[in-house]
C-alpha cells in the first residue's frame, strides 16, 4: 500500500476520534446533563492541563526509548477505553477528572502523528515534507468533518453515545498504528551525552533562541483563541433557538453541520501553505493567521440565523485560514528548524505551548469571565462575548508584528535566523 496513503489513513482518524465529541460536547454538558457552565470551562482545560507535560514527556519517550508508532497505538486504545467509561458518570466534578485521563491519552498523539509522518516522509527519498505534508494532513480535517457529521445526523449531539463513537473508532486506530514501518528512537548509542541529553531534555533548548521562545510565546496565545472557539461556537449556534424568530432555523437544528464549514475551509487552506510559507515566511503566515482570528470572533458577534447568516459563514470559512496558518505552519516550522534526534520532543514542546498552557489560559479565563462578566440570569451575551474575544486576538496581532523580527527569503524553506 502506498505510503502517502497510509499516513492518509492515519490522519484521518486521527482527528475523527476527536471531532466525534470536540464539538458537541457544550450540548451534552449544557443541554442532557444541564451542568453548570463555570465547570465547564474545566472541561477544556482538560486538554491544556494534559498537554502541558505529556506531549513533551512522549516525545521524549518516542525519541530515546520506545517506537513513536508503538507508543501511539497504546495511547490510542487507552483514550478509547477512558472514553467508553465516560456516559457511565452522574457527576460533572468526576466526569472533568475522568475527561482529564482521557486528555492524557489523547493530546500526545497529535503530537506523534506529526512526528510518525515526517519520520515516515523522510525516510522515503525524494520527499519535501513541507510540500507533502499538507495533503495528507488535509485528511485529519475531513475526518473531524465526517465525525461531526455522522454525531449530528445520527442525533447524538447532546447524547452519550457521541463517547462511544469515538471510542470505537480509536480502538481501531491503535491497532493500525502497529502495522505502520518502524520509526525507531534516534538515540545514538555510545555518544558521550550530558545529563540533559540523556534525559531527553534536549528541546527544552530552543527556549535559549530569542526568536523561537518568542514564536513558542506567542503560540501558546493564540492556542487560547482557539479553545475559545471549540469550547462555545456550537452552544452559541444552538441557543439561537431561545430567540422564537430562530427557533426552528437551519442554524438551530443543524448547529454542529453549521460549524463544521470550519473545518472544510480547512481543507483548502491546509493545500495553501506550503505556497504561504516558502513565498512570505513564517512571521507574515502567522500575521495572516491572527487577522483571521480577529475576523472569526467579530463576525459571531454580529451574525444571526437569518439575515446575519452570512456572517456566520463567512466567520466559519476565516477559521480555516486561522486554524491552518497557525497550527499546521507553525508544526512545519517547528520540524524544519530542530534536529531529527529530537523531532518528537519539539513537537511536543509546540503541543505544550499551544494546547497546553495556551489552552489552559484561554480555556479557564473564559469560563470565568463568561459566567462574572457576560451571564445575566442563566442568558449569555454573545455579542460581548465574542467581542471580547477578538479584541484578545487584535492586541496579539499587534504585538506579534512589533516584537517577533524575522526576515524571509522567498529561496528559503523555512528558516530561522
Amino acid at each position: 500500500m502506498n505510503i502517502k496513503f497510509r499516513l492518509t489513513i492515519l490522519n484521518f482518524f486521527q482527528f475523527f476520534v476527536w471531532g466525534a465529541w470536540l464539538i458537541t460536547i457544550a450540548n451534552f454538558w449544557f443541554g442532557t446533563k444541564q451542568w453548570e457552565g463555570t465547570q465547564f470551562g474545566l472541561v477544556f482545560s482538560t486538554m491544556g492541563i494534559a498537554s502541558i507535560f505529556v506531549p513533551t514527556l512522549t516525545g521524549i519517550i518516542a525519541d530515546k526509548w520506545i517506537n513513536a508508532e508503538r507508543l501511539y497505538g497504546i495511547l490510542q486504545i487507552g483514550y478509547a477505553v477512558v472514553l467508553f467509561c465516560l456516559p457511565q458518570l452522574s457527576n460533572p466534578t468526576t466526569f472533568i477528572y475522568v475527561m482529564l485521563l482521557a486528555m492524557c491519552f489523547y493530546m500526545p498523539t497529535i503530537a506523534l502523528s506529526n512526528s510518525i509522518s515526517y519520520t515516515i516522509l523522510k525516510n522515503n527519498d525524494g520527499i519535501d515534507v513541507v510540500k507533502d505534508f499538507p495533503p495528507i494532513r488535509v485528511w485529519g480535517t475531513i475526518g473531524f468533518i465526517v465525525a461531526m457529521w455522522f454525531t449530528n445526523l445520527s442525533g447524538n449531539k447532546a447524547t452519550a453515545y457521541q463517547f462511544y463513537i469515538a471510542g470505537i473508532a480509536a480502538v481501531l486506530l491503535g491497532l493500525y498504528a502497529f502495522t505502520l514501518p518502524a520509526c525507531k528512537p534516534q538515540r545514538l548509542k555510545g555518544d558521550n551525552q550530558s545529563w540533559v541529553s540523556s534525559l531527553g531534555l534536549d528541546a527544552f533548548k530552543l527556549f535559549a533562541s530569542y526568536k523561537t521562545a518568542l514564536f513558542f510565546i506567542f503560540c501558546m496565545f493564540l492556542g487560547g483563541a482557539l479553545q475559545l472557539t471549540n469550547a462555545y461556537g456550537d452552544v452559541f449556534l444552538d441557543e439561537f433557538k431561545k430567540v422564537p424568530e430562530y427557533t426552528d432555523s437551519f442554524v438551530v437544528k443543524y448547529s454542529t453541520i453549521i460549524m463544521s464549514i470550519s473545518q472544510i475551509s480547512e481543507t483548502l487552506f491546509i493545500l495553501a501553505i506550503p505556497f504561504f510559507l516558502k513565498r512570505y515566511g513564517i512571521k507574515k503566515v502567522m500575521l495572516i493567521s491572527m487577522i483571521a482570528w480577529v475576523l472569526r470572533f467579530g463576525l459571531f458577534a454580529y451574525g444571526n440565523p437569518t439575515s446575519g447568516l452570512w456572517m456566520i459563514i463567512s466567520s466559519c470559512i476565516v477559521y480555516g485560514m486561522a486554524f491552518d496558518f497557525f497550527n499546521i505552519s507553525g508544526s512545519l516550522f517547528v520540524e524544519t528548524t530542530t534536529d531529527t534526534k529530537i523531532r518528537s520532543s519539539a513537537q511536543g514542546l509546540f503541543m505544550m505551548m499551544t494546547n497546553g498552557f495556551g489552552a489552559v489560559i484561554g480555556s479557564l479565563t473564559s469560563g470565568w469571565a463568561i459566567e462574572h462578566f457576560f451571564t445575566h440570569n442563566g442568558v449569555r451575551d454573545w455579542q460581548k462575548i465574542w467581542l471580547s474575544f477578538a479584541g484578545y486576538a487584535l492586541i496579539i496581532t499587534i504585538l506579534f508584528a512589533v516584537l517577533f523580527k524575522h526576515e524571509h527569503k522567498k529561496i528559503e524553506s523555512v528558516a530561522v535566523n
